[in-house]
């Protein structure tokens, strides 16, 4: 049988009438495109934690109505960005310690369950995809470009959390990170915390290449993903207005 595209090709054109031009659908809703606006605003620093949003002044800045609006900054509230007080309207919530140490937990445990379970399909190929990520990470450190290292970051964790198979846990620990790095993401290194983590991501290596996938994942969870091993460095991160 004939592709469609086959088909297509042979069906006969010199009496057709003129095709009628395709209805262009926008690719994002309305409430999406909000959504992604208030999200840069967000990660550039444009709205602080702790203030509070003048929905009238935003829909008119934007063009639109209260509702795509009200829509979108509900969506945040689902995903912990802000929170809604009687009588006062959303505020974009503050990321507390408490907050902070919770995420550390549920996504070290995703995570570590995700690395478990995908150690031993990740093979060569995927071990050298990490392992690049993880040089990546390096030498973005030392051209102090943050963006290639934030990048590199998440791509050596993808590696593992993609061959999961899980898209649900996937997109529940996308969603935790994003609150941990976009409040507003900081555009400054804590350096010796970065290198931490390449060592930490180094030995993380060494064990998946030694096919310790139970030990992998028990040092993601424990060490990486500890905030009782790292508090210190949280602490300073993002309770502190610099970093090194």
């Amino acid at each position: 049988m004939a592709s469609w595209r086959e088909v297509f090709v042979q069906m006969p054109t010199k009496h057709a009438s003129p095709a009628p031009k395709p209805t262009l659908l926008p690719t994002r809703s309305l409430r999406e495109q909000v959504y992604n606006f208030l999200r840069g605003e967000m990660n550039s620093g444009a709205i602080q934690p702790g203030s509070f949003l003048d929905l009238n002044a935003l829909a008119s800045r934007l063009g639109i109505s209260r509702t795509p609006l009200r829509d979108a900054l509900l969506q945040l509230e689902v995903e912990g960005f802000m929170e809604v007080l009687p009588q006062r309207g959303f505020r974009l919530k503050p990321l507390g310690l408490e907050e902070i140490r919770n995420i550390y937990q549920i996504v070290g445990a995703l995570e570590s369950s995700a690395l478990a379970a995908a150690g031993p399909r990740l093979g060569e190929h995927g071990l050298a995809t990490m392992k690049a990520a993880n040089d990546g990470m390096r030498q973005a450190i030392e051209v102090e470009d943050y963006e290639t290292f934030f990048t590199h970051n998440l791509a050596f964790h993808g590696v593992f959390l993609d061959a999961s198979h899980n898209l649900r846990m996937i997109a529940l620990v996308q969603s935790l990170k994003q609150r941990l790095y976009d409040w507003p993401r900081r555009k400054v290194f804590l350096k010796s915390w970065e290198e931490r983590s390449i060592a930490e991501h180094a030995r993380l290596l060494e064990l998946l290449e030694d096919g310790k996938f139970e030990e992998a994942a028990a040092y993601h969870r424990d060490v990486h993903w500890s905030f009782d091993v790292q508090e210190s460095f949280v602490q300073i991160y993002y309770l502190t207005d610099r970093a090194e």
